[in-house]
Formats: C-alpha cells, structure tokens, sequence
C-alpha cells in the first residue's frame, strides 16, 4: 500500500517534485565537483616546493571550507524544497488518514516520494560534477594557482558520499514536513490545508528568534578574530541568521504586507495591489521557503564583495588578483546555488496557485490584471528579501569591518548594488511571473476542470 501511495502522489504532484530534484541535482553537482577537485589536488604528483605554493593562498584550506560550506548549505535547501512539497499534500494525506492510514505509513510513504527523488539527482549530478570540477582545476591552472602537474580525475567513491547526503537531507526535510499532517486528525488537516494554515506554532517562533539572537552575538565574537578566521566563521552566522529568517518567514511577510498595505491600497487604484497584498498574507508559509535561499544569496555576495571594495576604498589599495577572484569564484557558486532553490521554490508556489489564478479570471479579472497582481506580489517578496538580506548582510559584516578597518559601515558602488537588485529581480521574476504568465495561458474554466 505505502508504494502505491508513493506512486499516487508522484504522479500527481509530479510538476512539483521538478523543483527538489533540480535543487537536489545543483546540490550534488556542487558537492561531488568539490570533492573530486580537492582528491584531484591531493594526489597530483608535485614537489614539495609547488604543495608549498599552494598554501598561499592556501587552496587545500579552500576547498576545505567549499565542501563544508557546500554540504551546509545543500541540507538547509534541499530540505526547505523538500519540505514545501510535502507540505502541498497536506490534504491528500488528511484524506488517507481519513480512510485509516496510519501516521506511520504515511512518513514511510513521504520518505520514499523523497528517496525516488534524491537518488536519480544524486546520480545526474555526479555526472556534472565531473565537468564542474574539471572546469574548477582548469579556471585555477589558468589563473597561475594550480601548477600545470594539477589534472582533474572523476572519483568514482564521491557518487555514494553525495547520494548519502542528497538521501538523508531529503528524506529528513520531508519526514519534518510530515509530522503535523501525519499526527493531526482528518478534519484539522483538511481546514488547514483549505485555509493555507498560515499561522506557525510557538517552537518555531522561538527556534526562529533563537537563531537571530545566536547570529548576532556570534557576529559580535567573530569582531575579536584575525580576518581569515573572521571570514571563515563569517558563512556560520548567515548560516544562522537565514535559518532564522525561514522559521520567521511567515511572521516576517504578513508584518511586511501590513506595513506597506496602505501604500499598496493607495498605488493599486483598482485594488490590484490590495489583492496582491492579501495574497501574500495568505501564501506567507510557503514564501517563506523562498526567503532562505534569497536571502542567503544576496547576503553572501553583501559580505564578500564589501569586503573587498571596502578595503579598496578606504586604503586606496586592491587585494591581490588572485584572492579577489577566487573570493568572487566562491561566492558566485554560492549565490547560484543558493538563487537556483530559490528560483525553484518560488515556481514550485506558482504552479500550486494555477487554479487560484483561473478562478480569479473567472471572478471577472482578465489576463493582464493577473499578471499585475502577480507583479505586485513578486515585487513584494524581492523588496521583503532585500531588506532582510540587507540586515543579515550588516549584522555579519559590520564586526569584520570594526576589526579589520575600524568602521562599521561598508563601501560598495552603486553599480555593484544595481546589478545585485537586478539580479535578484530576475530570480524573483523568473520565479513567480514568468510561471504566472504562461499558467494563464489557458482558459480558466479549463485549468479549474483539470485541477479538479
């Protein structure tokens, strides 16, 4: 019984599990690419003297962090695009315990949706992880970091590490997904899942403030190490910070739309934006699993880049070429990464709301009104993000700066600020009404017959 209702849902909700499994693909791509490069550098045939050269800047280090950081961050966003996808079964799985499934079956039958995902992903992965690394090595030979004796080699013992990450990491998002559906009783979880529930429970707030406040005073601690060990310590505190902003998500958006409602009310005239408005209210649970990445990413690249502009900017001096581009390298990687499961999230909401969206053409708006509604709300998340980022940003880098140049303010130019917004505009865009205009392509009463 547990496979055929695996087989079920994958086949109904078989649109939604494309976002996980290319989260999941990009992840183990990432993962296995860094390990390959790092077996690639350590058994190179070099002399002492060129292992020597390596250490500034120290490559092996590096890497080091890159996989950590890599693995770090594939269990926060596999697990938040796993998450968002059970939890779109809300009411099918209220429906199975109505019928006498027990909770038990149904955590084995989410674990298995989860492991027919991971495994496949983990697999293509690999496969680009190969070219990924290989393209790695090949970039740090070019730039004079790697000697030529450097050559990239496939490992085939990385393919089990990176599926037993990609597994344990989905499997584990979708079981915590599950437990409220699984344990409620019929009823409740059908009202949820019609209300969107978007309330969240008491631990989650707590966990959420709990993390801002660990994120805080270890960017505080961070300010009385050297600048490497800052740097290095720098990833755990965004780390921190934006988990606390997806368990706070919700609380975050709804606080957002109730400050910015008056001026939504004035700027829509036709109530364009007021419905935009309420919309987000309503969607803010699982929007909030596309603030996690968004904010990661626009975090990150605030902290690494200021970095190094501001240090330009205040002595009038650039960082060695080389440590700029591979800070930058790194860093790209990362908002990629991160941007990607972002993206995916957000068209994975999307293509839930597709009947939401007819039924609002049948209410009487046409096409164009929706896609301004949908604007507005993608305007309203990219605004959301970029001020939390903002914040996450200064609370992480301000310390680094104090220390390192005695000013708490960061330098960056406009145009680097402009480019980071159109970006992230691109990605939320991209995510949300892009989907939004080809869902409405269709006739309505057509999308909402299929639907049902």
């Amino acid at each position: 019984m547990t496979s055929g209702i695996t087989l079920q849902a994958l086949r109904r909700h078989r649109w939604a599990f494309l976002g996980p499994a290319a989260t999941q693909t990009i992840a183990a791509t990432v993962i296995s690419g860094a390990i390959m490069a790092a077996r690639s550098m350590d058994t190179a045939p070099l002399t002492k003297t060129q292992r020597h050269s390596l250490i500034s800047p120290d490559v092996g280090a590096m890497n080091g962090v890159f996989i950590g950081s890599s693995v770090y961050m594939s269990i926060l966003l596999v697990g938040v695009a796993m998450n968002l996808v059970i939890s779109r079964q809300t009411r099918d799985i209220a429906l199975l315990r109505a019928v006498g499934a027990m909770p038990s079956r149904i955590r084995r039958s989410v674990a298995l949706q989860a492991a027919i995902v991971a495994l496949p992903s983990s697999v293509l992965g690999y496969g680009l992880g190969t070219l990924a690394g290989d393209a790695w090595i090949s970039a740090l030979r070019s730039h004079g970091i790697l000697p030529p004796q450097v050559t990239f080699h496939p490992d085939l013992p990385a393919l089990p590490i990176v599926a037993g990450i990609e597994l344990a990491t989905s499997v584990l998002g979708s079981l915590v997904a599950a437990i409220r559906p699984a344990r409620s009783r019929p009823a409740r979880a059908l009202t949820d899942s019609a209300t969107g529930r978007p309330r969240i429970g008491g631990f989650r707030t707590l966990l959420g403030v709990l993390l801002l406040a660990g994120g805080v005073v270890l960017a505080g601690l961070i300010s009385k190490l050297d600048a490497k060990n800052a740097g290095d310590a720098a990833f755990f505190v965004m780390l921190a910070l934006c988990v606390g902003v997806g368990m706070l998500g919700p609380i975050l958006l709804r606080a957002i739309v109730g400050i910015a409602r008056p001026l939504t009310a004035a700027l829509g005239g036709s109530g364009t934006a007021t419905i935009a408005a309420d919309n987000i209210a309503v969607l803010s649970r699982p929007l909030s699993g596309a603030l996690v990445p968004l904010v990661l990413a626009i975090g990150f690249a605030i902290v690494k880049v200021s970095m190094h502009t501001t240090a330009a900017h205040l002595t009038g001096t650039a960082d060695a070429a080389t440590d700029v581009w591979l800070d930058y390298a790194g860093t790209g990687v990362y908002c990629v990464f991160a941007a990607s499961a972002a993206l995916n999230t957000l068209i994975t909401v999307m293509a839930g709301r597709r009947r939401a969206l007819a039924v609002t053409r049948l209410a009487g708006a046409d096409r164009r009104r929706v896609l301004g509604i949908v604007g507005v709300e993608a305007a309203i998340v990219l605004g959301t993000a970029l001020a939390l980022a903002t914040g996450v940003g200064m609370v992480t880098l301000a310390p680094m700066l104090h220390a390192q140049f005695h000013t708490w303010l960061p330098y960056m130019p406009l145009s680097y600020q402009l480019a980071g917004v159109l970006l992230a505009g691109v990605v939320v865009v991209g995510g949300m009404l892009v989907p939004a205009a080809l869902l409405s392509r269709r006739r309505p009463i057509a999308v909402v017959m299929a639907v049902e």
